[in-house]
């Protein structure tokens, strides 16, 4: 592995007991801001069940926005790490694995160049999935083509980008994008380590202005997905199962990140200090969904574009981008 990725979580034990019957398996890759994740799950009759999570750390969104492209290095890392993923897939038997590319390479110059050059490295397509596409599959990771029973708003706070869904019992999910994440708000704003009050004044204050404009809808309930939300919980959890981020909750954490520095949180939390560092910008962002849709708390899920990945392929193979939309409403 290049000197320069860090390892953020490896668990790759498979699980074969008390999934229910195997219907398939399969495995994918997102790249984002911040991380390159790869998960492989069992596709069950109960829906999936994770079997290896791992997780390296290029933080391609800062290398974007320092060159304007993705660099000719970091692209390197990025083809070996995938190629591990690959084999590490083959491995665990799971099958042919899934790579999607997020918000870095949406932006990056050279994205469609990188996705050539990973398909000649290794034999595989690697996505570049539009703000829509990812917002579905985090819809679809989370309600398994299922309607909810209420108006349901998912958010997906990533480095780079926000995609927020309202999934409504009648009609196709109506989907949006706010143009900041976690890490691109914290490293306009905070400067120190912790972030000063009045830097968590300007993410507040910069997370209302971005969401002042968001879609007027009326959600019953909130559902959020990914590293930022997951991650928030750890810093209040203490050793507690929540899987909620209320309003209080939430204002735990903005305490413990404007007291405990990215290193004391990193060790507490069992967290990579680039991971601690950019939860301020997470958190105002949580914040200013909770207040612009009048919502005093939101569930934290555990699915992901990934687990949204693994079962399209699984119900619709090689078409599963095409059929995407379909699959989310049911079909």
């Amino acid at each position: 592995m290049p000197h320069t990725q860090a390892v953020e979580m490896g668990r790759t034990e498979r699980r074969t007991r008390g999934v229910g019957r195997i219907r398939s398996a399969g495995a994918a890759v997102a790249v984002g801001s911040t991380s390159v994740h790869f998960t492989a799950a069992a596709v069950t009759a109960r829906g999936l069940r994770r079997v290896a999570d791992e997780s390296v750390l290029l933080e391609l969104g800062s290398a974007m926005d320092v060159h304007g492209d993705i660099p000719a290095p970091t692209v390197a890392e990025l083809i070996a790490t995938l190629q591990r993923f690959a084999t590490l897939a083959a491995e665990l038997g799971v099958g042919d694995v899934t790579f999607v590319g997020t918000e870095p390479l949406r932006r990056a110059a050279n994205g469609h160049a990188v996705a050539a050059a990973v398909r000649a490295a290794t034999g595989r397509p690697l996505h570049l999935l539009t703000h829509e596409e990812e917002a579905l599959l985090s819809l679809y990771g989370v309600l398994r083509g299922r309607l909810p029973a209420v108006d349901t708003l998912v958010v997906d706070i990533g480095g780079g980008s926000s995609e927020y869904v309202l999934a409504r019992r009648e009609g196709p999910p109506a989907i949006h994008v706010v143009r900041t994440g976690a890490a691109r708000l914290t490293e306009a704003a905070v400067h120190h380590d912790p972030p000063t009050r009045d830097e968590f004044d300007a993410l507040r204050a910069e997370a209302r202005r971005r969401l002042a404009a968001a879609a007027e809808m009326h959600p019953r309930r909130a559902i959020l997905v990914g590293g930022t939300a997951t991650n928030l919980l750890r810093v209040v959890a203490d050793g507690r199962a929540f899987r909620t981020l209320s309003r209080r909750r939430l204002a735990l954490a903005v305490g413990a990140l404007e007291r405990e520095s990215a290193a004391a949180l990193a060790q507490r939390c069992a967290l990579r200090p680039q991971r601690a560092r950019i939860l301020a910008g997470g958190a105002a962002l949580v914040e200013a969904f909770l207040e612009r849709y009048g919502l005093s708390s939101a569930a934290v899920s555990q699915a992901s574009i990934r687990e949204g990945t693994i079962l399209a392929v699984a119900r619709a193979g090689d078409a599963w981008r095409e059929r995407l939309p379909g699959l989310v409403a049911g079909g």
